[in-house]
């Protein structure tokens, strides 16, 4: 425990700092590769658990301590050790006491006692330090404080659901390659290795436990993917049919274009500005028997890769604020920043407006989002039928044709993450 929580403390330092969880794992198992299965499961929990509660484990904090910490690497170990101490079944006595020895390795030895006195001290206080954290709205929710104010705006009779089902651990969700298999045949499969799941929607088979890759059966012989059952909704409601130009913009790491190309024939170009991430998109076409024309270049500047002859369908899976995703990255809710909605927002409008040039007349163009801001999704679609007399927003299928605009939105849930879709006919 003691070398799990000395490199946790250390994850969770740098992304408070500005870094990624997942880009700053990704170092740590380069750097640590001797690491057992065992401990990187425990360091992955510790930090990704100590992110998802930072709000309350902060609000303990100040309840702990006579005067604020200087020193935010000691801040982290003290956060990574209440975690544990609150979520976890670890023991108590073993958590203070590596916490107490991880001093020196992270040569803060003049800490031990302070580490001691407080986390000795919540577990004498806990019932009444807990209470107390969640009569804050940060403590209750862990939301940074701008976040819940917007969310109880624009959805007063949601938002607090919204925000604890973003505290709850994701599900796994996986999407069947009908190409390759049925989906009774698949589930039929899973049943066979004594997985619990069930179908719920279309493609998508829910597992009642999540798992990694390497365990799901026919995942390396391309039976299935993983991909939420919210984004799975893009490729049927893209409604891309065989032989159709299809342009999948900002397609990394390559899910739903992968799902457009098992649903239909079609000739598909799929684009992002990341070589590394289309390296993904590559690798999935692959494993799933898949094949598309992937091609490295910015959307915003499409004459560098764009052949001039237009897309009967477009999916513009934009740039976003991630906030309907946040259980699965729990750092971006503490890295965003308000400010940042508007610049996703503006990217977001060149990006429709650039795209929109490149769709066919009767074409349609099908706009997502992972975000539940109303800047980045219902406004932005008003605000492009104000500036495109040519476009038509059609009605999702079940939406509720007296709220149209609001069609689109899926809010987080137990069973899918948070998303937006909007799907734009071109006169």
């Amino acid at each position: 425990m003691l070398e799990v929580q000395r490199l946790a403390t250390a994850v969770i330092d740098s992304v408070l700092s500005g870094r990624s969880l997942d880009s700053e794992l990704a170092v740590l198992w380069r750097r640590h590769s001797a690491l057992s299965v065992q401990q990187r499961a425990a360091i992955q929990d510790i930090c990704f658990g100590t992110l998802r509660f930072l709000g309350r484990l902060d609000a303990l904090l100040q309840a702990l301590l006579d005067k604020p910490l200087l020193d935010e690497r000691l801040r982290c170990l003290l956060r990574a050790a209440l975690y544990q101490l609150e979520y976890t079944r670890a023991a108590p006595h073993a958590v203070v006491d590596h916490a107490v020895r991880a001093c020196e390795q992270l040569r803060m030895t003049a800490a031990k006692g302070l580490v001691n006195a407080v986390l000795r001290n919540f577990l004498r206080r806990r019932a009444q330090l807990v209470a107390s954290a969640q009569r804050m709205d940060v403590g209750r929710f862990s939301h940074p404080q701008w976040w819940i104010d917007k969310l109880r705006s624009q959805y007063p009779a949601h938002y607090a659901s919204m925000l604890e089902v973003s505290n709850l651990h994701p599900p796994l969700t996986l999407r069947v390659n009908r190409r390759r298999i049925s989906v009774e045949a698949y589930l039929a499969q899973l049943a066979s290795a004594d997985i619990p799941a069930q179908r719920i929607i279309d493609s998508a088979v829910l597992l009642a436990q999540p798992r990694p890759v390497d365990r799901i059966p026919g995942f390396a012989e391309g039976l299935a993917s993983v991909q939420d059952a919210a984004a799975q909704r893009a490729a049927p409601l893209l409604q891309a049919g065989d032989g159709m130009r299809v342009l999948d913009a900002c397609a990394a790491p390559g899910g739903k274009a992968a799902h457009i190309l098992e649903l239909a024939d079609v000739d598909l170009t799929a684009v992002d500005n990341s070589a590394p991430r289309l390296e993904r998109v590559n690798a999935n076409l692959a494993r799933l028997g898949l094949r598309a024309r992937v091609v490295c270049g910015d959307v915003d500047h499409p004459d560098g890769w764009w052949d001039g002859v237009p897309f009967d369908r477009i999916l513009a899976d934009v740039p976003c604020s991630a906030s309907g995703v946040v259980r699965r990255h729990p750092d971006i809710k503490w890295l965003r920043r308000e400010s940042d909605i508007r610049q996703f927002a503006e990217r977001q409008q060149r990006m429709l407006d650039g795209l929109w040039r490149l769709l066919a007349s009767d074409g349609k163009l099908l706009y997502a989002t992972c975000s539940v801001f109303h800047e980045e999704n219902q406004l932005q679609i008003a605000q492009f039928l104000d500036r495109h007399h040519d476009a038509q927003c059609l009605i999702l299928p079940g939406a509720d044709t007296h709220n149209q605009q609001a069609a689109g939105q899926l809010l987080p849930d137990e069973r899918h993450d948070g998303f937006f879709y909007a799907l734009l006919a071109k006169a």
